[in-house]
């Protein structure tokens, strides 16, 4: 583009004042604060320049002006955190929020929101009272355990255990189980974070109790047992079990700690799902402390929980370190309702959406797939194929590696656009779509579709796969 025909087009761009003059804009100026508006005008027309002098041949047009405001200050408009609808079939998906609450925890944290509440009183007293209250006596009677404590994720409540019963000393643990968690954190980096020091034995695939029972020395203050809940060693192995561990202990009059990661509290291996140990086995079996996460397996929100017998417990909550990990009244509140609905385990089934999720029957999801392949089917018309398949679902969360979990999928073939666009475009929609891509097809998971989904998922969908303009698939 010559230069003078970019000074041209330069000084055709309309002033800010001359859009804010358009009716659009004005009828804008009455739902949103003006200074907003006119950052957003400005924002446009510095796009429009940049692009004039990068040699965009485009005619920038008055309206194609307003249009790009209005588009701007919508975006703007919605929330950053905002539902997804999760269609990959990871029950626990990390980057997805993990576990969906049970609708009585949802009420909890709406009715404790709006208003007071005894968070930190004692309402039989009228004395301060402990914000742990409300869900240690329900986690006693659910694990069988002496006493409770919870903060805000796993790593903060090993953090916490090792920093309270083995600062300064050796806590010694196997070669096996030096496991790396979401977010590049690694076990060994929490340990030396505790100032407690790392003492391995063992080898990567074979530890036995002799190998923990050789290294343990004066400076030996905690055994320390890591459920390696994100991955398996299959083979060639052995791992020293829990209850090893606790008669080890008990001989050199050492506590046992073990961290599950993500916390079962009922067994589901009537629904083939074996990897995980429950809490109230590791309980059972002796161990002095255990944490696992609120927000996995256990279906409810964000914690670290901290079991174990009471002498334990006591020193973690007289910690200082407490106060800085504690959780809100918001926790409090969801977790106390998801604990409650343990009350009645086969309740639980079906009142936990994580547990639903796990254990839907196989022939349950391939009729869901089925219906929905044909809903969707009808409604995209010729914008895409769609077809019932057989899958497989993942837990998610770092839980059940290996777990096998059978279910329906949709897979849809996109005739106007490439599967990259449609994923694209279905990220930045509202409610944005988030699915599992293999070959040129888009894979819809129906164990992770909720029931309220299936016709924003269809408008998504319509919307995704309308062809390019100007063009056709490219």
């Amino acid at each position: 583009m010559a230069r003078a025909e970019q000074v041209l087009r330069l000084r055709a761009l309309p002033a800010v004042d001359e859009v804010l003059n358009k009716s659009e804009i004005s009828q804008l100026l009455k739902e949103y604060p003006r200074a907003e508006v006119v950052g957003a005008i400005r924002k446009v027309l510095d796009t429009a320049r940049n692009k004039i002098l990068s040699g965009d041949g485009q005619d920038l047009q008055l309206k194609t002006i307003v249009d790009d405001v209005l588009q701007l200050v919508n975006q703007w408009k919605r929330p950053n955190l905002r539902p997804v609808i999760n269609a990959t079939g990871v029950v626990l998906h990390t980057n997805l929020g993990r576990a969906l609450l049970a609708e009585s925890a949802c009420q909890a944290v709406k009715t404790i929101s709006g208003g007071y509440c005894n968070l930190e009183i004692d309402l039989n007293t009228g004395k301060r009272g402990s914000r742990y209250s409300a869900v240690e006596e329900l986690l006693i009677k659910l694990t069988g355990a002496e006493a409770a404590l919870v903060v805000n994720n796993n790593a903060s409540a090993v953090l916490l255990a090792l920093g309270t019963l083995a600062r300064g000393k050796e806590v010694i643990v196997s070669r096996g189980q030096l496991v790396e968690i979401g977010g590049s954190f690694r076990i060994p980096e929490v340990m030396e974070q505790s100032g407690c020091r790392l003492v391995e034995v063992g080898t990567t695939n074979k530890t036995y109790p002799q190998d923990y029972e050789k290294a343990i020395g004066e400076e030996t203050a905690l055994l320390l047992n890591v459920h390696t809940s994100n991955y398996r060693i299959v083979g060639f192995t052995k791992e020293t079990r829990v209850a090893e561990l606790v008669h080890l202990g008990q001989q050199y009059k050492l506590p046992v700690m073990s961290d599950l990661g993500s916390g079962f509290l009922v067994n589901l291996a009537s629904f083939g799902l074996t990897d995980e140990p429950t809490v109230q086995q590791t309980v059972a079996d002796g161990a002095h402390v255990v944490t696992f996460s609120g927000d996995k397996l256990l279906g409810g929100p964000q914690a670290g929980i901290i079991v174990g017998k009471k002498e334990y417990i006591d020193q973690m909550k007289k910690n200082p370190l407490t106060r800085a990990v504690r959780i809100d009244k918001f926790t409090v509140a969801a977790l106390e309702a998801t604990l409650r609905e343990y009350l009645d385990p086969e309740g639980a089934l079906q009142k936990i959406p994580t547990l639903r999720m796990l254990t839907e029957p196989v022939d349950s999801l391939h009729r869901r797939a089925t219906e929905l392949a044909k809903t969707i089917g009808d409604g995209l018309k010729d914008l895409a194929q769609t077809t019932f398949e057989e899958g497989l679902s993942q837990v998610g969360g770092g839980a059940m590696p290996t777990a096998q979990l059978p279910t329906g999928l949709v897979a849809v073939s996109p005739r106007h656009v490439s599967v990259e666009q449609l994923t694209e475009r279905l990220r930045s929609g509202d409610p944005p779509v988030i699915g599992r891509v293999q070959g040129d097809r888009l894979l819809l998971d129906v164990r992770t579709l909720q029931a309220n989904d299936t016709q924003p998922l269809l408008q998504a969908l319509i919307e995704a796969l309308q062809p390019l303009k100007g063009g056709d698939k490219q």
